[in-house]
């Protein structure tokens, strides 16, 4: 099994250089070069390359990497104090993407899920106070961004602080602190390293109400001056939602913002439960893991695929980066659904094939 393994892994890689040498749109990567940069989300096993075949297709089809889960607060800094951080799979990530010459985002700072319970409460029988709370969170910040200052060049500062009115959540971190706490988490990333693009994530954004809150979250950032330079629409996807017009009128929308725009956590959902919405909440992943997949879902999937990048295609001057939620369907949250271009024995499906035909057909029209 080893030895399949790795020749599989190799025939992927010889694959990308022969592509490279005819010049061949044959990967994501060159497909987009001049249109935006292709990213994907790592687990452990690809950026440590014990999943050598995955690795090898990272290598070969994307320029960009995300890290799934080691740079959330919970993975990353587990215990309270100075020596409760575990950095050794972050830096693994990292190096992983340094090697490869690849544009490294850092996911993610600010977070209500996925943070241990002890950065929301007091010490003893000390109560927890704004101060105690905003000070963790610059201790934090401070620590993550500035230990890889200048290496990732990207972070997701503040992930979904909206709900899908596009009110703010009220999350722990705005019980214990105030709105402002998304204002202070940027602040603090900017004077960790000043040259890092500072986004704000989230999901459903496409969505009116959302969109509208976000947009006017931004605007407000930006009148206090504070270091927002990107935006970021994680873009969970299912067969119909969001359509076409849909994200155009979001994408336009958010081009009035003069922030540089990131397809975060691109996926599509195959599943039928996986139809009734594109939440993209933890709780709800009930929907992604039940029900069969739907008929036909191999076209039904490249046709939204085809769709959903043809919308991306015409914003390409606002889009920087559009980064896949998962290598593969055996690695994704939502495996069941089938949402990925690749399937779980790393080969590419028919959403692959329509995605780069949709490349070719812009640079057919310029």
């Amino acid at each position: 099994m080893k030895s399949m393994r790795y020749s599989l892994a190799a025939a992927l890689l010889a694959l990308g250089a022969t592509a490279n040498a005819a010049d061949s749109p044959a990967t994501l990567k060159s497909a987009f070069q001049d249109y935006f940069m292709m990213g994907v989300a790592l687990n452990q096993r690809q950026f440590t390359e014990q999943d050598t075949n995955g690795a090898a297709l990272v290598k070969l089809q994307f320029n960009s990497v995300s890290p799934e889960n080691v740079m959330k607060w919970q993975s990353l800094h587990p215990r309270l104090g100075p020596d409760g951080y575990n950095f050794g799979p972050a830096d693994r990530y990292v190096e992983f993407g340094e090697k490869n010459g690849m544009f490294i985002v850092g996911h993610t700072l600010v977070w209500h899920s996925q943070t241990p319970r002890w950065v929301f409460e007091g010490e003893g029988t000390n109560a927890i106070t704004r101060e105690v709370v905003l000070q963790r969170m610059r201790d934090h910040i401070l620590t993550v961004v500035g230990r890889y200052k200048g290496r990732i060049k990207a972070w997701d500062v503040v992930n979904e602080a909206l709900n899908e009115d596009g009110s703010l959540r009220p999350s722990p971190w705005y019980r214990a602190i105030g709105e402002d706490y998304i204002a202070k988490a940027f602040e603090y990333a900017h004077e960790a390293d000043p040259d890092a693009e500072l986004r704000y994530n989230d999901y459903s954004i496409e969505n009116e109400p959302k969109r509208n809150g976000v947009i006017a979250l931004v605007k407000k950032l930006q009148a206090q001056n504070v270091p927002i330079s990107g935006l970021g629409s994680q873009t969970h996807a299912n067969l119909t939602q969001p359509s076409a017009e849909l994200l155009d009128a979001a994408l336009t929308a958010f081009a009035g913002l003069r922030l540089p725009i990131s397809i975060t956590e691109l996926d599509v959902n195959a599943s039928q439960r996986g139809q009734r919405n594109q939440s993209a909440d933890v709780s709800q992943n009930a929907q992604a893991v039940g029900g069969d997949v739907v008929d036909a879902a191999n076209q039904k999937l490249a046709d939204q695929y085809a769709s959903l990048f043809r919308v991306f295609l015409k914003h390409h001057r606002n889009i920087k980066l559009v980064t896949f939620w998962g290598l593969t369907d055996r690695d994704s949250w939502r495996r069941f659904g089938t949402p990925l271009l690749f399937d779980g024995a790393w080969k590419p499906k028919p959403a692959f094939d329509a995605v780069i035909a949709e490349a070719m057909k812009a640079g057919d029209a310029k």
